[in-house]
């Protein structure tokens, strides 16, 4: 008898599960489809607009006559990077890249580095991303980024004190203002925790854009001026293409001293395209 008891609810527990799979395949298609397409919602929160800029502090050093093709480039986001759907790319995200190419000096040709920087990390996923070079500056002008320009005072605050940023525009302390290099009444941004919030502005005699695409709130611009475009405070370096038309994406660097390094702890301002 007991044999047969076990039997039995063996077989009313394999009917059990036959009819559950079948109810399963007989749902409406549908419901179904809102299955398979809910996941896609993933990549809308992560996906980073056009005209974005992001200030990446180098994390990788090579030099010019040692690097190759294909070797991988780190940098990480130096300043929270807040987003128009309300997101943000936080401090410390990864950014990764690589060298296209790297041609020799030759018949008077400056020696020349291809590279892109094609890939953020997003709330544990890699983001794709197209960018171009807005600025580049030496991790020597950022550390002068804070150091106040004004001698301390007796009972001064040393993080109150007005610091300048690189390309010209001044940050009146912590959470102040920051006023413009071009017209010092005119206020531009503030100051935040890891950096400041400026529009991005198109400066005299450059490329450098200002708002595209709609996009003119203000942006994370770490320790450069709004209209900070070009390189700064490394010797012999050249911007020879900065990635905003074909080859689009990539940055081409040259120099006139073949061991010129790009170190840990420079500074670039990249721009999603």
């Amino acid at each position: 008898m007991k044999y047969k008891a076990v039997c039995c609810n063996a077989i009313l527990l394999g009917t059990f599960f036959v009819l559950l799979f079948a109810a399963a395949l007989a749902s409406p298609p549908s419901l179904r489809a809102q299955t398979t397409t809910a996941a896609p919602a993933a990549s809308t929160v992560n996906k980073i607009p056009a005209g974005t800029i992001l200030p990446v502090v180098l994390r990788t050093t090579f030099s010019f006559d040692k690097c190759k093709s294909g070797e991988i480039l780190q940098g990480r986001i130096a300043q929270e990077v807040p987003l128009p759907n309300g997101s943000s790319i936080r401090r410390g995200s990864l950014v990764e890249g690589h060298i296209v190419e790297v041609i020799p000096a030759a018949n008077g040709q400056l020696q020349q580095v291809s590279l892109r920087f094609d890939k953020v990390r997003m709330n544990g996923q890699w983001v794709p991303v197209q960018t171009n070079l807005r600025a580049i500056a030496g991790f020597m002008d950022i550390l002068d980024t804070s150091v106040p320009i004004e001698t301390p005072g007796e009972g001064d605050v040393g993080n109150w004190l007005p610091t300048e940023q690189i390309g010209g525009d001044t940050v009146y302390g912590a959470q102040g203002p920051v006023m413009s290099a071009d017209d010092t009444s005119k206020v531009i941004g503030r100051s935040v925790n890891d950096g400041v919030l400026v529009q991005p502005s198109a400066k005299a005699g450059t490329r450098c854009r200002g708002a595209m695409q709609g996009n003119d709130r203000p942006q994370a611009l770490w320790v450069f001026s709004g209209d900070a475009c070009g390189t700064y405070g490394i010797r012999y370096l050249q911007i020879v293409h900065a990635g905003r038309t074909s080859p689009e994406g990539t940055m081409i660097l040259a120099s006139a001293k073949p061991k010129l390094k790009l170190k840990n702890g420079d500074g670039l301002l990249l721009r999603v395209d």
